[in-house]
């Protein structure tokens, strides 16, 4: 079999992430009720307000932090009470200290891959946040290498095929995020392996585009076993 190099994603696709914000954010909605306006409405503002976060000050629990403290006062305006803004503070600890909850299946999948090919772990983030919870997973040693970006597009992979020398017909993106791996992996001329997952953060999410490599699409990590 031939060997390949197969980048793989870390949030959502080898352990639970989202799934934690999403929790998060049904309670302070619900903390926010008393304002009057609707849980909709609320997300609603909580969403943009995150997006513009993003481009300014990146992913991660702080910048999630400073969107809610944001959306509170923006909504609450003079009614902002302190009592609220430690709750957030508290929520957003109590996010950073969650440990990784690796997904079933992904310690003997990685395993079994680490004996045929090379693997790359490619995850975006605030860097000190994801080297934390890439080092709490336990999963690094079946890695030749960790890369942590600020964001996955085009250029970044053609950055990893450069820097890995790898090449395309044998380099694949595995993943959750149509808009951060699949599709910019696939306009790079890589190959790329979509892996759905029921709760994929709403920013990520776009329409499936095709490319010059291949696409193929599992239902679990575990199923990778069957094609590499």
């Amino acid at each position: 079999m031939a060997r390949h190099t197969l980048l793989i994603d870390a949030d959502d696709t080898l352990w639970e992430n989202n799934i934690f914000f999403e929790k998060t954010i049904e309670h302070f909605v619900t903390q926010l009720e008393h304002l009057g306006y609707t849980r909709e409405y609320i997300r609603h503002i909580l969403n943009e307000t995150e997006k513009r976060n993003i481009r300014q000050h990146g992913y991660g629990v702080r910048s999630f932090r400073r969107s809610l403290e944001e959306t509170y006062m923006k909504l609450a305006g003079n009614a902002a009470r302190r009592e609220l803004m430690q709750e957030i503070a508290r929520l957003a600890i109590e996010l950073e200290a969650t440990p990784p909850h690796i997904m079933d299946g992904v310690p003997e999948t990685l395993a079994y891959l680490a004996k045929h090919h090379r693997l790359i772990l490619l995850t975006k983030g605030e860097p000190a946040e994801q080297a934390a919870k890439v080092e709490r997973s336990g999963l690094q040693p079946y890695f030749d290498a960790i890369e942590i970006v600020l964001e996955k597009d085009a250029g970044v992979y053609e950055r990893m095929v450069e820097q890995f020398k790898i090449v395309k017909t044998h380099g694949w993106m595995v993943g959750n995020s149509p808009r951060s791996d699949i599709n910019p992996a696939l306009q790079t001329g890589l190959n790329a392996v979509f892996i759905p997952h029921t709760d994929t953060w709403h920013l990520e999410h776009a329409e499936l585009e095709s490319g010059t490599g291949k696409l193929l699409i599992l239902t679990s990590f575990r199923d990778l076993r069957e094609h590499f």
